[in-house]
């Protein structure tokens, strides 16, 4: 029992603030007594403790959990499985992502499940009491968007873990005070179970949809903000995955977002640039990003190290092995089609005192994210118009498809595709497959881009034939081992939850 409760308080602070049903918003005095057992109980007073959850929301953002953990972890989920990248670093944890051999008691797993639910939970803070809050200073117009940009970061998070993990808990419902009475009603809640696939999905929709009408309109001067751009991007990409696939929705919602104005930035150097006296960055908050953790001069991210050197900080050095580091395969991929603007903006050549991927008088890092000033880039215009293509040729829309396709290759300074490949829809899938790799490389798309169009397995599997600076894959990937495993940690507190098959 000592065990139960000592994990009860943790699963209760994780649930309490989460809830089933939408409150209607106080509009006049409320008569709801603060802590009254038995009766809806009022955890914020007043505007200004609402307004620090709601910043807290932003601020967990801004911290450790996007840098360390929904950044600098989710690209060795993205880029390393997949054939964009090798590890990196020496530690055991990395490198049995880059092996495929990745276990229960892998931490950087056990972290990011953790990280996510902890992003569900403030998510879930403002969406159940913000509506309860009987300060008047709270306008209904404040309410509304508040909760709306909670529900996008929750059914963001949601969307994270069921890519990564399938089954996963769904947090929604409200915990009640515990009690020696209603302790076996509630256990379910303290010890949730993992929901189908299909289950997680539906919710994430509907928190999505909801939030689509509630949600703040696009500020061109702050893309760190969740708005109805960001519920219809992530709209999109929900639509095309398997379980829900349904690609007139995708078409639609890329064409929402569209609709909101955005533009590519004419030179694709403007997404990561820094100035020529390198002080900051040449541009935030471009016309072309649809939400991104920014970090302006006064406040800076630590992860850049992690990947190379800080351009902004003279005295840094690689002076350590770094993560991400980029594979032969994708070097090769940008050679064969010409594409050395892309290239140079992803990938940067240094000189280390060390070797261990490269020789150390020519050894490549991860650039996109070169200074502490640079900006976390989670979702912009070019990804959703090459998702927009990828649903257009599942359609047989073939012309609607080059079209775009060739914008972004314009960009790039890049032909168009070729009429050997825009008559083929076989050919046209691959070809929007490969641009999206050369485009969004080290933005944490690709492994998803594989497991969608059916091709991880058999890249994966193929990687040692074509790269030979990759670590041993030491064991083939399968069906069952797409999704990473459960945490053992997560399932040793919580006797409800299973391990995926083929761990």
């Amino acid at each position: 029992m000592k065990k139960i409760l000592l994990y009860g308080i943790s699963a209760g602070c994780l649930l309490l603030a989460s809830c089933s049903l939408d409150k209607d918003p106080i509009s006049d005095y409320s008569e709801v007594i603060i802590g009254e057992e038995g009766s809806d109980s009022i955890k914020y007073a007043t505007r200004a403790e609402m307004l620090t959850q709601y910043e807290g929301m932003y601020s967990i953002l801004q911290g450790n959990n996007t840098q360390e953990k929904w950044y600098m972890d989710y690209l060795e989920f993205a880029e390393v499985r997949a054939d964009n990248a090798y590890a990196g670093g020496t530690s055991n944890g990395i490198v049995s992502l880059e092996q495929h051999s990745q276990d229960g008691d892998n931490t950087i797993v056990l972290r990011n499940w953790k990280m996510f639910l902890e992003n569900i939970n403030a998510a879930n803070i403002i969406i159940c009491n913000v509506d309860l809050v009987p300060d008047l200073a709270l306008t209904q117009t404040e309410r509304q968007h508040w909760k709306a940009e909670a529900k996008i970061l929750r059914a963001w998070m949601m969307f994270e873990m069921v890519r990564l993990w399938g089954e996963v808990p769904v947090l929604i419902e409200e915990t009640p005070q515990i009690t020696a009475d209603n302790i076996e009603e509630i256990y379910p809640l303290l010890f949730p179970e993992r929901r189908p696939v299909d289950e997680v999905y539906a919710q994430i929709i509907e928190d999505l949809t909801d939030a689509s009408l509630d949600a703040p309109a696009v500020d061109n001067t702050n893309k760190f903000k969740l708005t109805k751009a960001v519920a219809n991007a992530l709209l999109a990409k929900v639509y095309a995955e398997k379980p829900v696939r349904d690609y007139s929705k995708v078409i639609q919602y890329c064409t929402a977002v569209e609709a909101d104005g955005f533009t590519l930035m004419p030179n694709y150097s403007d997404l990561f640039s820094v100035n020529a006296a390198k002080t900051d960055v040449n541009y935030r908050n471009t016309p072309e990003s649809i939400f991104e953790v920014v970090y302006p001069q006064g406040s800076g991210n630590w992860v850049t190290w992690m990947f190379g050197i800080d351009l902004c900080d003279p005295s840094s050095t690689y002076n350590w092995a770094k993560w991400v580091t980029p594979s032969r395969d994708l070097v090769k991929a940008y050679e064969d089609e010409g594409d050395m603007v892309r290239m140079n903006e992803a990938i940067v050549w240094g000189q280390p005192s060390w070797s261990i991927y490269y020789p150390s008088n020519h050894y490549p890092f991860m650039y996109k994210t070169r200074s502490r000033f640079n900006s976390i880039i989670k979702l912009r215009l070019a990804d959703i118009l090459l998702l927009k293509a990828e649903a257009y040729v599942a359609t047989n829309n073939l012309p609607a498809a080059v079209a775009l396709v060739n914008q972004v290759r314009t960009r790039a300074g890049l032909s168009g595709l070729p009429s050997s490949v825009t008559g083929s829809q076989d050919r046209m899938k691959d070809a929007v497959l490969k641009e999206r790799r050369l485009e969004l490389a080290y933005e944490g798309q690709r492994w998803f881009d594989l497991v969608r169009n059916d091709k991880v397995i058999n890249v994966v599997n193929t990687l040692p034939s074509r790269d030979s600076g990759r670590l041993t894959i030491k064991y083939p990937l399968t069906e069952e081992t797409i999704l990473l495993p459960i945490p053992q940690e997560e399932m040793d507190k919580n006797p409800n939850l299973t391990q995926n098959p083929g761990y």
